[in-house]
């Protein structure tokens, strides 16, 4: 059975290892495609740790960590992605951000997705927050590493509420698993009314 945890604080900062090595091996199936490092994880996950109200929740099996979602804040990303959210009427004050929600090929289709989400929405009702949001690569349909029989979330995240808005596109660079160097990527955010 998985435990689905619930994780801040110090609990938080003691399992962001356990998510950085979590990232790098989902993130580098498509669409993500992502060759990441452990140096870059720790700069990147200290937001979570240096965030008074960040979480991270965690799914176990056993000891081990399969899964992980983290959210924060929005004003904690602000540097990465505020641009996106210019003109669109929404505070940043007013944004919980789901950032990454990752989970191992063989814990998929259990429900932990769902758990994920419910934790992260319950967790930014209650720090007074109007709106959830999350973005998500945005991949050419005939990208030639995209994999056959390869399904996007999108029908999940509609499941769950979530829309993609209108003009909120932010550029991320990072280094895909078919490249030499670091290139931009689109990320569409998508975001719902709690």
């Amino acid at each position: 059975m998985i435990r689905v945890a619930r994780l801040t604080g110090a609990a938080l900062a003691a399992a962001l290892a356990d998510v950085a090595a979590l990232r790098i091996a989902v993130f580098r199936d498509f669409p993500y495609l992502y060759d990441g490092d452990l140096a870059y994880e720790e700069r990147y996950l200290r937001t979570y740790r240096d965030s008074d109200d960040a979480i991270l929740v965690g799914a176990y099996d056993g000891t081990r960590l399969v899964g992980a979602a983290t959210g924060t804040p929005m004003e904690d990303h602000a540097d990465d992605f505020a641009a996106a959210f210019d003109g669109q009427g929404i505070a940043l004050s007013d944004i919980f951000y789901c950032a990454e929600s990752v989970l191992l090929p063989g814990y998929r289709g259990q429900g932990i997705g769902h758990r994920f989400f419910e934790a992260r929405e319950d967790h930014a009702r209650a720090l007074g927050r109007s709106h959830c949001a999350f973005c998500a690569v945005v991949r050419p349909a005939d990208h030639p590493l995209r994999p056959e029989g390869y399904r996007p979330l999108d029908r999940f995240w509609r499941k769950r509420g979530y829309a993609p808005l209108k003009g909120a596109v932010a550029q991320f660079r990072w280094k895909d698993t078919d490249q030499g160097a670091e290139t931009g990527h689109p990320l569409q955010f998508w975001m719902r009314t709690l």
